[in-house]
């Protein structure tokens, strides 16, 4: 069976979301039904641009993907019967102020799949748990002039390490030199 797409409003409370087959003219035997599926996409809040997706990894390179369940199947054996397959989204909400002071509204989430045995009819069931954190990136950019401040104090700093080991090799020298005519200090 192909599912298209689909939308679901809520008010960010945890929830459930339960594929199953059910007929009121049917039955089903629970051993040949085989939950097996591919997802395609699976995102939280509003349909996200590509435009706004390229900002989004400009913003937060460490972005491994945007959509984890993305092109992922669940595949159960054929010798495996009355298998569930559950998948456990945490769902976190992500605000991303960008420098010319455009909002973008994002939603992360971890997830967690595993193959349980149905109890009754094979399901294939998203469990998903929203934070009650939020994380809010800003972009905040540096002028040039602080870069030039951060080089010269990058420089300063090397040449204050050199005058150091130079004065101290100095010395150095200067005592093993008196050492060899034999003064004292």
């Amino acid at each position: 069976m192909d599912v298209g797409s689909g939308f679901i409003g809520d008010e960010q409370v945890p929830g459930d979301i339960i594929v199953s087959v059910r007929s009121e003219s049917h039955s089903f035997d629970a051993s040949r039904i085989n939950m097996s599926h591919v997802i395609n996409s699976f995102n939280f809040g509003k349909k996200v641009t590509p435009r706004v997706i390229s900002d989004l990894k400009r913003l937060r390179p460490y972005i491994e993907s945007h959509d984890k369940l993305a092109s992922k199947a669940y595949i159960t054996l054929e010798d495996r019967v009355n298998v569930t397959i559950e998948h456990y989204l945490q769902v976190v909400k992500t605000e991303v102020m960008s420098s010319s002071y455009q909002l973008i509204e994002d939603y992360d989430y971890t997830v967690h799949s595993s193959l349980v045995n149905a109890v009754t009819i094979p399901v294939a069931k998203f469990h998903f748990e929203p934070s009650p954190m939020q994380i809010l990136v800003t972009e905040d950019p540096k002028l040039f002039t602080h870069f030039i401040i951060k080089v010269c104090a990058l420089i300063g700093g090397i040449f204050t390490v050199a005058g150091i080991l130079e004065s101290l090799l100095y010395n150095t020298m200067r005592v093993v030199k008196k050492i060899e005519l034999g003064k004292d200090f």
